[in-house]
């Protein structure tokens, strides 16, 4: 990029720098875009397949969540970058309905693109866009049905709908059972959902049946010492963030010792400290000691001579969750133990899973904090099973927040398209374009299901608009029998907040790359010279290059 000033020409950017400008810039951005929405449009619906991904050290992920394809694909193009955001920001608000959403945004770039070819302004397009994601927000509120968190089906429903087309599909009705039970068993009075206080638990070995809901709290540890008992009923549990062990001094101190004598009664002092620590424990009349800290090997022996069943060194996270399902307090100092702080559960115990050992916390009065055990036959079933009732959590827990939902199946989709087409007759100008690409851009969902499912996707689109021209807003695509039906009823089911979320951050995205016109790249600074004869990194000014090759993934 130079500029000639009286015969002398002006370098603005550095060397090695590139430049690419309007359409150019524009078509490569879409481009790129597009590229990652079909990566992982095949995965959408009950019927999506799933995709292999090994990394540059030949670790593999076998899974169809959207979100997990696009962080583990390494993408370097910055407009396919937003994609991989857009599918992080739907999984962290919602946990769900990822690839809807970078489907939804790839469709609204390529619908973008038609109309750049017609000369519409790139700003006339967003502004369109944006209209049409704000009234589409409208319309979804008023097709959405408002349910009782009480409504346990309903909610089963809605975990199951996210597990269809995950690996765990063959066991989905115990797994939603227990995820169901997971949810309801932490929430608040209030009807909110901390799911940090559900842990999931992955241990290879046994199968997908074998999975189960500890009501209490798991933790991947064992006991401190082989003398201490292996099962404790009616535990009273105290939770210590302090260490068991012998307290060194803050600063820089020296003892002399001159004789074997001295150096006993060190000893013997050192031991009686610590024999002091730990009768305070005993005497609080606590039978289970949860540790943050560590635990000394002569408190160790204290500790089991008394028949006290200790762990040390559990996680800050785990104590948390101890501290809720048990009812008891966390104890910083060793001078505050006492037995007002003490939490209970009916049963700890060490039980061996799959040649390890863990720690049971269970029969607790009123668990505000539960485990899952996931079980599996191999890793990679292990880690799908996990993610897919990830999700399914995460979709209990917001629609037990929000209390609201919407018909799956495209049903949603195809009765957007239809209002929108609506709104844009109203609308009138240019942006009248643009809000009808709307429209037909989220067509692409019940699409890509009939495609997905191998049906023919004109017939089916057809059918749905069919339905919902005569007034029935819940009729969606049932992908099993090629055929338009009642979602509702047929216990297809999704929360609101889904659908709200990846309709606003694919409108957001697409908006976002279609006013960028000027794309500059700057060189990458040149690496160290190398050993004389060894011909070292050589300068890597060469930097992004042209970019022009951006777009072919």
């Amino acid at each position: 990029m130079s500029q000639q000033l009286g015969g002398q020409p002006i370098l603005i950017l550095k060397e090695g720098s590139s430049r690419t400008r309007g359409r150019d810039a524009q078509g490569m951005n879409i481009t790129a875009a597009k590229a990652v929405a079909s990566a992982v449009r095949t995965t959408l619906g009950p019927k999506g397949m799933d995709k292999m991904l090994v990394d540059t050290i030949g670790d593999v992920v076998i899974t169809n969540d959207g979100v997990t394809i696009l962080k583990e694909m390494d993408i370097e193009h910055p407009a396919a970058k937003m994609m991989v955001e857009i599918a992080k920001t739907q999984d962290d608000e919602v946990g769900d309905g990822t690839t809807t959403a970078v489907v939804i945004a790839g469709e609204l770039l390529k619908k973008a693109e038609d109309l750049l070819e017609q000369d519409v302004h790139p700003t006339v397009i967003a502004h369109g866009y944006r209209q049409a994601s704000e009234k589409a927000q409208e319309i979804l509120q008023s097709i959405a049905v408002t349910i009782k968190p009480k409504d346990v089906a309903m909610l089963k429903k809605i975990a199951e709908t996210a597990m269809t087309g995950k690996g765990a599909e063959g066991s989905r009705q115990k797994i939603c059972d227990l995820v169901v039970k997971a949810v309801t068993m932490v929430a608040d009075e209030e009807g909110t959902v901390d799911k940090d206080y559900i842990k999931v638990e992955k241990k290879v070995g046994g199968s997908i049946d074998d999975c189960e809901i500890i009501e209490g709290v798991l933790i991947d540890k064992e006991r401190v010492h082989p003398g201490m008992p292996r099962k404790v009923k009616n535990a009273k549990i105290l939770l210590l963030n302090a260490a068991v062990e012998f307290k060194k001094t803050e600063v820089d101190a020296e003892i002399n010792i001159t004789s074997p004598d001295q150096l006993q009664a060190f000893l013997d002092e050192e031991e009686r400290m610590i024999k002091n620590i730990v009768d305070k424990i005993v005497d609080s009349g606590a039978n289970v000691l949860f540790c943050q800290k560590g635990i000394d090997d002569i408190a160790q022996h204290y500790l089991a001579k008394a028949g006290v069943f200790a762990i040390r060194r559990v996680k800050k996270s785990d104590m948390e969750k101890l501290a809720r399902a048990t009812g008891g307090s966390m104890v910083s100092s060793i001078d505050a133990i006492s037995k007002e702080e003490l939490g209970y559960a009916g049963l700890v115990e060490e039980r061996k899973i799959s040649g390890e050992e863990m720690i049971f916390v269970e029969e607790c009065k009123n668990p505000k904090a539960v485990s899952i055990m996931v079980r599996g036959g191999t890793e990679h079933v292990v880690d799908e099973l996990e993610r897919a009732i990830e999700d399914a959590l995460r979709v209990v827990s917001v629609v037990f927040e929000d209390k609201k939902l919407v018909a799956g199946g495209g049903a949603p989709e195809v009765e957007l398209s239809l209002r929108l087409r609506e709104y844009a007759a109203s609308v009138g100008g240019r942006a009248q374009l643009a809000i009808e690409a709307f429209a037909s851009a989220l067509e692409i969902i019940p699409r890509t299901l009939a495609e997905n499912a191998g049906l023919d996707p004109i017939d089916m689109l057809v059918e749905l608009r069919a339905a919902h021209e005569k007034g029935k807003k819940t009729f969606g695509l049932n992908v099993f029998e090629g055929k338009a039906e009642d979602m509702l009823k047929s216990g297809v089911v999704e929360p609101l907040r889904v659908k709200t979320q990846a309709v606003a951050s694919a409108a957001e995205a697409a908006t976002m790359i279609l006013r960028i016109d000027d794309v500059i790249a700057a060189s990458k600074t040149a690496a160290p010279q190398g050993p004389p004869g060894g011909g070292g990194m050589g300068g890597m000014g060469g930097g992004m290059g042209d970019m022009g090759g951006m777009g072919d993934f």
